[in-house]
């Protein structure tokens, strides 16, 4: 058993603190990873907090994580040492069962979470991102093309993959008219994408002062809450990144015809959604969670070839509580990215 550098949570309440993380010894097919860059994730908090309930501490979070190769099992083919990697949401699955013979590994019911989880034994605890090292099967490790500004290719690995795979399965492209629900750090990764597929991209916010970004980021239009009644019909598609309660009733009347509403948020209140919001114009409410591994390189290697990267902000692994703070107020534009080298000054 390796022993890393780190930061945990250790209960609910307390501040994250030093923790030496135990990593375990590399087999043939892991891939040990020098962590360079970390991505916050809301969902960071969210299971620090135990707000989801089920967290189990200590708890190292993150599951954006961009880093080197420092070495390789026997028998790992597709990677070398000094190879730029990265990891996203889970570190492992079944491998056998439909969805992991689609690719579409996250709605495995055996997925391993990169954190907060159990590897595949059932009985050692998975450890996150805010540390220095990793040890990875290859299968879940992903190529990272881009050779610069790796701290904002990080939360490609969740913000990034989160909004690219709805995008890419209902085939947004040209033509299509897209709706962005809340401009943090997954609605500015879907205003980007959404672009780069050539729709015509329309930021939905109650924050006036979010307008010149979402223009910058690719937005052809912005509407505010109170003029939302205005583009009823008009959409194809809207991607809901709000975590907090919200109306969606009022959203199924922007769509048009066949239009789909997709949730990537995770509002802790059920949504109450009447029947006849749906059925007469046949539209529909989906969700969609983060993406597979073949998809997720897709995104990658997309990404990296039109210099599409997150818009970070990258901090020292001790602000990490500081950092928690801002993104609860809306302090961030439009990411954190935990820079792991400060652990070892």
């Amino acid at each position: 058993m390796l022993e890393v550098k780190g930061y945990a949570a250790f209960d609910s309440k307390g501040p994250l603190a030093p923790f030496k993380v135990p990593r375990r010894e590399p087999g043939e097919r892991d891939v040990v990873i020098d962590v360079l860059f970390c991505g916050v994730c809301h969902s960071d908090l969210h299971q620090v907090r135990n707000e989801w309930a089920g967290s189990t501490y200590p708890l190292v979070p993150g599951h954006e994580i961009v880093g080197r190769v420092a070495r390789v099992g026997s028998k790992v083919t597709r990677f070398h040492e000094g190879e730029t990697v990265g990891v996203g949401c889970f570190v492992g699955s079944c491998g056998h069962c439909d969805a992991c013979k689609r690719g579409l590994e996250q709605y495995c019911d055996q997925a391993v979470g990169t954190y907060n989880s159990l590897e595949s034994d059932r009985k050692t605890p998975t450890y996150g991102g805010y540390s220095t090292r990793m040890v990875v099967n290859e299968h879940f490790v992903l190529r990272v093309a881009a050779k610069e500004r790796l701290e904002a290719v990080a939360p490609l690995l969740c913000a990034g993959i989160t909004t690219w795979s709805p995008l890419r399965h209902w085939k947004v492209g040209k033509g299509h008219r897209v709706a962005v629900l809340g401009l943090g750090g997954l609605g500015h990764m879907a205003v980007k994408l959404a672009s780069a597929f050539g729709a015509e991209v329309t930021l939905l916010s109650s924050s006036p002062g979010k307008k010149a970004d979402a223009q910058r980021l690719g937005a052809t239009d912005f509407l505010l809450g109170k003029d939302q009644a205005k583009a009823r019909g008009r959409f194809d598609f809207i991607i809901d990144t709000v975590s907090a309660a919200h109306d969606l009733v009022a959203l199924t009347s922007l769509l048009k015809l066949d239009g789909t509403l997709v949730l990537l948020g995770a509002p802790s209140e059920p949504a109450q959604v009447p029947a006849f919001a749906l059925i007469p114009k046949r539209r529909s409410i989906a969700g969609s969670l983060v993406g597979g591994i073949a998809e997720t390189q897709e995104m990658l290697d997309f990404c990296a070839a039109h210099g599409i990267t997150a818009d970070v902000e990258t901090i020292p692994m001790q602000q990490i509580d500081r950092a928690y703070d801002r993104m609860l107020k809306g302090d961030v534009r439009y990411r954190f990215s935990i820079d792991l080298a400060s652990l070892n000054r």
